[in-house]
């Protein structure tokens, strides 16, 4: 798998100060994504253990709230086998921060068994997350005023374990 970006003191992928990481590979290619250069799965350097490493190491002050992972699109297939492992590894490491996920794709339909990106590592996947904003961009729909989405179709879950919790609320 490879990545485009990590932001060491995020502010607009989820509350408080995040570490956020832009993974490689988007088959959505949504009309106006503000990150379109990686929808190609070769984009930017490989995830190395090393990589995992800088994550957490950048996690450990107080002061950063999360982890946010966005990309691309962290729920690709091809993704997934990495950062079931870098999610478990947050987590394990640092049990007191959440974890925030972006993706095109519906936890509902897509992430469920039988789902168009349902693989094996699925499920821990979203057992790993806190809250998934899931759906694709639609420029049509898109709004300044929604926190944390672009476009008014997309949905702010909470997740528990990997189930449905509940709409995320300011």
């Amino acid at each position: 798998m490879n990545y485009g970006n990590i932001k060491e003191c995020d502010i607009a992928d989820g509350p408080g100060v995040r570490v956020t990481l832009f993974v490689s590979g988007c088959r959505h290619h949504c009309k106006g994504c503000f990150n379109s250069e990686t929808w190609n799965f070769q984009y930017g350097v490989p995830f190395t253990e090393e990589t995992q490493d800088k994550i957490l190491k950048l996690l450990e002050p107080g002061y950063i709230q999360g982890f946010t992972l966005l990309g691309g699109e962290p729920f690709e297939p091809e993704n997934q086998a990495v950062l079931v492992h870098l999610l478990k590894k947050i987590r394990e490491t640092y049990p007191q921060k959440d974890i925030w996920c972006y993706s095109g794709y519906l936890f509902d339909q897509d992430m469920q068994p039988g789902g168009s990106v349902y693989t094996e590592y699925t499920k821990e996947m979203l057992r790993q997350i806190d809250v998934l904003v899931d759906g694709e961009f639609v420029e049509a729909k898109k709004d300044l005023t929604l926190i944390f989405r672009g476009s008014s179709n997309q949905r702010l879950l909470r997740l528990k374990d990997g189930e449905f919790a509940g709409m995320w609320e300011d």
